[in-house]
């Protein structure tokens, strides 16, 4: 995939300065690094093995401006993370971990590997990364938030560490598309503030101007808003802020939507395991309304990222757990029922899970605010936090799955929500092609029974199978790859079809297959990393198109 990242280029090589420093020694495990002032970044070395070095930036008053947690290198570079100096002068460093096991402080590699420079590369290094999914230019990613449909343009912003490929230093990273295929990166929406770091949240639009509900997260998980007059390009914290707090160690990821009936706003939150309904006239003031969840669904985990929506007749209400999956793991189980601006109503008996993908991939699903034709697109992050720190990427990780176009349709005598492609994937379909390749769609009319072998000339293959006796799809990726950084990663997925399929429809993009039902009975979502693409298929029992991807 072909992004810009507005302010930083890929042009190091050119202007970067490798400056040996000399640090300020205070104790084994404590250190000041006076920083140059003449470059716009300094690059920061990276050892991801390493504990977490706690930063604290400050100015030339020796005032800190910001706190980022860092996994300096102690004996190796795996890879570099810009800071932009904007007036820092010092560093001052807390090494965690056991410092006897490294050696002495002053002679650690990241004193020697220090650079500085006026860009930073983000010029792919990963055959690994996918060309048509969304990813983060670099560093780590999970949840998508805040996503907004307004003026032509689809806004995703996501939980994001530009200090690292792993899990820290939670900002909002935002990127934007007209085609929810392509899309390109755009400067930071949000960094940590006092109140704590920046979790999940939702955005709203609100005449012209994009408000933002997020969690901050320092000692407790509070809500906060921020307001946008320029479609969500940069915003402006409330002056209020924390607009909601709580005694709950888990209170989280605010979600809100317009209410018509009611003629007020509503916000739905996770709460340990249980979701919690607030309503608002002004979305500054909020009410709290009533809980749902207790005995309901899943509770194998923590509830998370939820979203509250109308299909039709019926309400959806999104919960993503973790872990509770079905096959361990993060998932995202879903209710369906009825909202009357007060109180959510499932309809299904108390112990009923649906989920809405059956793989081990697919979690933190929301969908996008006002999306047009009143469709109701949904993204989620494409991992499992059982191994998403240890995937074979070190430039970035995680991507978003396609997005996706939700429904109804009923087995039975429950109710189920429908997953397909969302219909930009056929703007993007190309010509018909001979055998697979890296990044592709496949599809294929299947019978009664169908078995598809995606292969390499490694001998690494995926192995799907369809039963329609027994009404289920499953995926082998036990042998699919490099399976080893992780005992939770090889496994075998399953998903009930409803019914008969006539047709799946198989997205391939390097590390990733997302698997359809093409009337929209069946997702399941599962990462793959093969030492070379999958370019033979075999099928028995149906038969198989391949096409281009045009990315």
């Amino acid at each position: 995939m072909k992004k810009l990242l507005l302010t930083i280029i890929a042009a190091m090589a050119l202007t970067t300065l490798w400056a040996q420093v000399t640090p300020m020694l205070l104790g084994e495990k404590h250190a000041m690094l006076r920083v140059a002032q003449d470059k716009k970044y300094v690059l920061l070395p990276v050892q991801e093995t390493e504990d977490i070095a706690a930063i604290a930036v400050l100015d030339a008053r020796n005032e800190m401006v910001q706190r980022i947690n860092v996994k300096l290198a102690v004996d190796r570079v795996d890879y570099y993370v810009p800071y932009e100096l904007k007036g820092a002068c010092l560093l001052d460093i807390e090494f965690h971990g056991d410092r006897r096991q490294k050696g002495a402080l002053g002679e650690f590699v990241c004193w020697k590997e220090v650079k500085y420079s006026d860009t930073f590369d983000t010029t792919n290094r990963e055959h690994f990364r996918p060309l048509y999914h969304h990813t983060p230019v670099y560093g780590w990613m999970n949840d998508p938030n805040g996503m907004f449909y307004k003026d032509g343009v689809w806004h995703l912003y996501y939980q994001w560490n530009p200090y690292g490929s792993q899990w820290e230093n939670m900002h909002w990273g935002h990127s934007t598309s007209r085609d929810l295929v392509h899309w390109e990166a755009q400067p930071m929406a949000f960094e940590p503030d006092w109140l704590g770091s920046i979790f999940s949240g939702s955005c709203i639009t609100n005449g012209n101007e994009v408000v933002a509900f997020y969690t901050t997260a320092g000692h407790h998980q509070t809500q906060s808003m921020a307001v946008s007059r320029d479609n969500g390009q940069t915003f402006k914290k409330y002056e209020g802020n924390p607009v909601i707090t709580s005694d709950k160690p888990d209170f989280r990821d605010p979600n809100v939507f317009w209410h018509e009936a009611t003629k007020r706003w509503v916000m739905i939150l996770a709460v340990g395991q249980e979701m919690q309904i607030y309503s608002s006239a002004d979305l500054k003031q909020w009410k709290y309304e009533s809980s749902f969840g207790q005995e309901f669904g899943n509770h194998g985990g923590v509830w998370e990222c939820p979203d509250l929506f109308k299909i039709g007749d019926k309400w959806v209400l999104l919960c993503n757990i973790n872990p509770g999956g079905p096959f361990g793991g993060s998932a995202t189980q879903y209710f369906v029922g009825q909202f009357d601006g007060h109180r959510f109503t499932c309809e299904s008996m108390p112990k009923v899970t649906k989920w809405m993908d059956y793989g081990k991939d697919h979690y933190a699903t929301v969908s996008f605010y006002n999306a047009p034709d009143n469709r109701r697109t949904v993204i989620a992050w494409m991992s499992n936090w059982q191994y998403a720190n240890q995937v074979p990427t070190k430039q970035f990780r995680s991507a978003n799955s396609i997005a996706r176009d939700l429904g109804l349709f009923t087995f039975g005598e429950e109710t189920y929500v429908s997953v397909v492609p969302s219909k930009e994937m056929l703007a993007v379909r190309g010509a018909k092609v001979k055998k697979p390749t890296e990044a592709c769609e496949i599809v294929v009319d299947v019978k009664s029974q169908a078995e598809i072998v995606l292969s390499n000339a490694k001998g690494e293959q995926v192995v799907m199978t369809y039963d329609a006796a027994g009404q289920k799809f499953t995926m082998d990726r036990t042998k699919s790859g490099n399976v080893s950084f992780s005992d939770a990663f090889p496994c075998v997925t399953e998903a009930p079809t409803y019914g008969s399929i006539k047709q799946l429809r198989l997205f391939i993009d390097r590390c990733s297959i997302e698997a359809f039902d093409a009337e929209g009975k069946m997702a399941m979502t599962n990462l793959v990393f093969p030492s070379e693409p999958y370019n033979s298929i075999k099928v028995k029992g149906g038969k198989a198109t391949v096409y281009e991807i045009k990315y």
